[in-house]
């Protein structure tokens, strides 16, 4: 399963649409956090556990959500700006699930990345973290991708 479908050249800057929780001031989302030795300008982001659970975990429990934000990986900020590299999409089969509650990837981007793909296309009522939301409807699409594709 491939998701999302970024085109080459695509960072996740250029990807982030109004809607988005992320489309907000970097401040407003993100803890900074120095990383020794790193390239001048480059910091961890953390999204503040305020913000985590209605941005990443909505739909989620409230004790879900603040674990998983105290349990968050950084993104380093280089890698905002980073480019995608030749897509996997072009070549193979693809399949999306796309969350219709995701306030991080809005459904509109996840459904026009998604065409552009040529995937199968399964909409969900979830968040962001579809997986731990409904992920009976996740493993359903991961089961109907491997099947087609085996």
């Amino acid at each position: 399963m491939t998701w999302p479908f970024p085109a080459q050249h695509d960072t996740l800057l250029s990807l982030t649409q109004a809607g988005s929780c992320f489309a907000a001031p970097p401040p407003t989302v993100f803890d900074f956090v120095p990383i020794p030795s790193a390239p001048a300008g480059v910091v961890d982001a953390y999204v503040k556990p305020s913000r985590f659970s209605g941005c990443l975990a909505n739909g989620l429990s409230k004790p879900k959500g603040a674990a998983l934000a105290a349990a968050q990986r950084p993104l380093a900020t280089n890698a905002l700006t980073e480019e995608s590299g030749v897509p996997a999409w072009a070549t193979i089969p693809s399949w999306a699930v796309i969350g219709t509650a995701d306030h991080a990837i809005t459904p509109a981007s996840q459904l026009a990345m998604a065409n552009r793909a040529k995937a199968h296309i399964t909409k969900i009522d979830a968040p962001h973290l579809s997986m731990l939301s409904d992920p009976h409807a996740v493993a359903k699409v991961i089961e109907q991708a491997a099947k087609a594709t085996s």
